[in-house]
């Protein structure tokens, strides 16, 4: 049961936006922006966001399957190739967004800093394997996937803060950076570990 949560989670989260294309501003975060934030800048940043990472999410997902990588390597580099030009507009996107995020500088903080981790990690891992690294590659693809998965976190700690706090506005800015911090945590301590 355990092995099948990380990909069932990651392929949701991934098809997810799926609902935002289907339904437009009438769904999500989108019905909370002013009419300000929901002019075609935004808007194309804000699907960009989620079309790439969506997609960064369903490509990523697979690349811990370490037989599977092995036995398919020019999957694997493939996949990882496509993961990484996901991840680009995915994260450039997410940084702008963040000057914009619902709970103000709190929240606009933690998304901001978390758009440079997810580009910057994954920037590094590329340039790791493309120099033959494979050691730093993987240990970068750790924490890039580990702020990928901060789509994840977010979808699994709203539903508990919103109602502990009566309001969405603190949820969401304490989520904006508990989304992504423990899985920083968590990537350190895999890396240290192996």
């Amino acid at each position: 049961m355990k092995k099948y949560l990380f990909p069932f989670l990651a392929i949701a989260i991934g098809l997810y936006p799926v609902i935002y294309l289907a339904k437009g501003s009438q769904f999500g975060i989108l019905q909370m922006k002013s009419d300000l934030w929901t002019g075609w800048t935004y808007k194309t940043g804000f699907y960009a966001h989620i079309v790439f990472g969506g997609i960064a999410m369903l490509l990523g997902w697979s690349q811990f399957m370490r037989n599977w990588r092995l036995k398919h390597p020019v999957w694997h580099r493939n996949l990882g190739k496509g993961y990484v030009a996901t991840v680009i507009p995915a994260a450039v996107a997410g940084i702008y967004l963040s000057f914009n995020a619902e709970g103000g500088p709190i929240a606009s903080a933690g998304f901001f800093l978390l758009g440079w981790i997810f580009l910057l990690t994954t920037l590094w891992a590329y340039r790791s394997a493309r120099k033959g690294d494979f050691t730093a590659h993987e240990r970068w693809m750790v924490y890039s996937y580990a702020a990928c998965f901060a789509a994840v976190t977010l979808r699994l700690w709203m539903p508990i803060f919103v109602p502990l706090f009566g309001d969405f506005t603190p949820a969401y800015q304490t989520v904006a950076w508990l989304c992504w911090v423990p899985n920083m945590a968590f990537a350190w301590w895999v890396t240290r570990k192996g």
